[in-house]
C-alpha cells in the first residue's frame, strides 16, 4: 500500500517502536498472565495509537482506513490478541468522537485517548453470534432514558474494560431494525463482569462475557438509534474483516521472516538449509500467496477510503487472508522442524490466532454464503 500520508508514514515509524520496546518484552508476561493489554494503553496512547481516526480539531491524528490496516498488520505481526485489543479500544474512541457535542462524548472521550481505560464493543450473546437479529439483550425506555438487561459473551477486552458500546433490542419483534447502541460505563453497580472464558487461549484479547441487570441509561447514552445502529454496525464489521485480513498477512510475514533467518544459520548436509531446494520453495510459496491476500486487503482497504460499499470485497480478503495464513504458519513451521514447536518461536500462537481470526467479526462459512448468493 503506497497512499500513506508523511504523517501517516511518520506515526507507523512510533508504533513500531512501540512494538518493539512496549510490546514484544512483555508477551511472555501477557501469556503468563502476569500483564495484561490495559498495561500497554498509557504508551499506545503516547504514540497516537488511541486516536488513530479520531478527527485532528478533536485531538485525533485523522488518519486514513489504510494507515489503520498497515497498523493492525503490524501489531499482529507480534501477536493477534495484541492488535485485537489495541485497535477495539481505539474503535470505541473513533465512534464516541463522531458523536454530537454532549455528555457522553465529554465525559467519555478524554479518559480513553490518554490510555486511562480500555474499551469494547458487545455485540455476541451466548444465543446470538452472526445472527444479530437474534439478539436477546432488551432496553426499555424508563424515565428519560433506557433500563438495559441481557448478557454479552466472547467479547474482546471484556475482560478489563470500563467504557462499553452495547447493541440491544429496544422493541419487540423487530429485528435488526429495533437493533440500538449505548455506550455504558463497567463501574455501574448493575454491571457484572463474569468469569472470561477466552482468557487461556489467547489471553492477549482479553475476552470475556458481562451482563446487565436492568442498567440505567440517559437518553444520551444511545448513541445509535434502531434503524441506523444495524447499519453502522454492519460498516464497522466489513471494516473488522478487512484489518483481520490483514493481521493474518502480518503474522505470515513474521513466520517467514523468522523461517529466513534460520534458514541461514542452520546446517544440514553439509550445507545451509536455505540452499536446498525443496525448503526454498516453501518459503516461494508462501510469499506467492502473501502477496495475493494482501493485494485483496490493500483493494478493500481503498474501497472504504473511497466511501464504497466493500462488504463483497472485505469477505472475500478475510476469506483468503485465514486460509492463506493457517495454511502457511503450519507449512513455515514444520521448515523449523522440532524448533518450530518452541514456546520461544511465534508458530503456535499465530497458528492458533489464524484460527481465531476465521471465526471473529463472520466465520468462514458465514461469509462464504454471503459470496455465494452474489454469484
Amino acid at each position: 500500500m503506497t497512499e500513506l500520508t508523511a504523517s501517516e508514514s511518520a506515526f507507523l515509524s512510533k508504533a513500531e517502536a512501540f512494538l518493539q520496546f512496549k510490546v514484544k518484552p512483555k508477551l511472555e508476561q501477557f501469556y503468563s498472565k502476569q500483564k495484561t493489554c490495559s498495561d500497554l494503553l498509557s504508551d499506545a496512547a503516547k504514540v497516537g495509537l488511541l486516536r488513530l481516526e479520531v478527527p485532528v480539531e478533536l485531538g485525533g491524528l485523522g488518519a486514513s482506513f489504510i494507515c489503520k490496516v498497515e497498523l493492525a498488520k503490524m501489531l499482529a505481526s507480534a501477536d493477534f490478541g495484541v492488535a485485537m485489543s489495541l485497535i477495539n479500544t481505539h474503535n470505541v474512541v473513533a465512534q464516541i468522537s463522531n458523536l454530537e457535542k454532549g455528555p457522553s462524548r465529554s465525559s467519555y472521550l478524554g479518559q480513553l485517548m490518554s490510555g486511562r481505560f480500555s474499551a469494547c464493543t458487545a455485540i455476541t450473546e451466548p444465543g446470538a453470534g452472526s445472527d444479530v437479529a437474534a439478539i436477546q439483550t432488551f432496553a426499555v425506555a424508563h424515565e428519560g432514558g433506557w433500563l438495559l438487561s441481557g448478557t454479552k459473551s466472547w467479547i474482546v477486552n471484556a475482560r478489563d474494560a470500563r467504557f462499553m458500546v452495547v447493541y440491544a433490542q429496544t422493541k419487540l419483534g423487530a429485528g435488526v431494525k429495533g437493533i440500538a447502541a449505548f455506550l455504558i460505563d463497567a463501574e455501574d453497580a448493575n454491571f457484572v463482569r463474569l468469569t472470561p472464558e477466552g482468557q487461556g487461549p489467547i489471553p492477549t484479547m482479553g475476552v470475556g462475557s458481562f451482563a446487565l441487570s436492568n442498567y440505567q441509561c440517559s437518553s444520551d447514552q444511545m448513541i445509535l438509534e434502531p434503524g441506523l445502529a444495524f447499519k453502522e454496525m454492519m460498516i464497522s464489521i466489513n471494516a473488522a474483516r478487512i484489518y483481520v485480513a490483514a493481521m493474518c498477512c502480518g503474522m505470515v510475514e513474521d513466520c517467514i521472516e523468522v523461517v529466513r533467518n534460520y534458514g541461514n544459520d542452520r546446517h544440514a548436509f553439509g550445507m545451509p538449509l536455505n540452499q536446498h531446494q525443496g525448503w526454498r520453495w516453501t518459503i516461494a510459496n508462501a510469499r506467492v500467496e502473501l502477496a495475493a491476500a494482501t493485494a485483496l486487503v490493500a483493494q478493500a482497504a481503498k474501497l472504504i477510503d473511497c466511501g464504497g460499499d466493500a462488504q463483497i470485497l472485505a469477505a472475500k480478503a478475510k476469506i483468503f487472508a485465514t486460509q492463506m495464513a493457517s495454511r502457511q504458519v503450519a507449512e513455515l513451521m514444520h521448515k523449523m522442524g522440532a524448533e518450530g514447536l518452541s514456546t520461544d518461536q511465534p508458530f503456535a500462537r499465530h497458528l492458533l490466532a489464524a484460527q481465531a481470526a476465521s471465526l471473529v467479526d463472520g466465520s468462514t462459512e458465514i461469509l462464504l454464503e454471503r459470496i455465494s448468493r452474489g454469484v
